[in-house]
C-alpha cells in the first residue's frame, strides 16, 4: 500500500504553479544558512520529491544557482521560494509553504541544526542530523570545493561563479 498523494502548489502571485506526486509525504525543517537566506526566515521547511513527478503547469521556476553542486527555484515575480535541487540528483525538494495543502505534508526530522537558531526552535521531539553526517551532502561538497568547509562562507569566496 503506498502513501503516495498528488498535490498542486505554487507561488504568491500564482505565475509558477505545479502539480507533484509525492511518494513519501513527510517534510523536513533545514536550518542552514544558506535556506536560512534563500526564505528570509530562521529555516525552510521541505518534502523530498523525484525529480520525474514535478510537472510545471505555468511558467517555471527561475533558477540561481546557489553553489557548485546546488540550484534554487523561486518565482522571478514574486520571489517565492520553491525549490531545492543537487543538480547531479534525480530528487529535489519542494518547499511545503509552496503547496497549496502543506498540511498534507507533515515535518518528520530537522536538517543541519548545527546553525539552527535557538531562541527561534521549539523542540518538538522530532529527528535531528547536522549537515556533516549527511554523506550524500559531503561527498559532493568535497568532489566540488575539496576540503574547504561546506557551508555559506565557502560559496560567498568565489565559489558559485568559477
Amino acid at each position: 500500500m503506498s502513501d503516495a498523494v498528488e498535490l498542486e502548489g505554487g507561488c504568491l502571485c500564482g505565475a509558477v504553479r505545479y502539480r507533484v506526486r509525492i511518494e513519501n509525504p513527510e517534510g523536513y525543517y533545514c536550518h542552514c544558512r544558506m535556506c536560512q537566506l534563500a526564505f528570509g526566515s530562521v529555516f525552510a521547511p521541505w518534502v523530498n520529491v523525484a525529480v520525474s513527478d514535478v510537472q510545471w503547469l505555468a511558467a517555471s521556476p527561475k533558477r540561481y544557482r546557489s553553489s557548485r553542486i546546488a540550484e534554487r527555484g523561486f518565482c522571478a515575480e514574486c520571489g517565492t521560494p520553491l525549490s531545492f535541487h543537487f543538480i547531479d540528483s534525480p530528487r529535489m525538494d519542494l518547499s511545503v509553504g509552496s503547496l497549496d495543502e502543506p498540511a498534507q505534508v507533515p515535518p518528520t526530522s530537522h536538517f543541519a541544526v548545527e546553525t539552527r537558531v535557538a531562541p527561534w526552535h521549539v523542540p518538538d521531539g522530532l529527528p535531528e542530523q547536522k549537515a556533516s553526517d549527511y554523506e550524500a551532502l559531503t561527498t559532493r561538497w568535497r568532489q566540488a570545493y575539496g576540503e574547504a568547509e561546506p557551508g555559506l562562507a565557502t560559496v560567498r569566496a568565489g565559489a558559485s561563479s568559477d
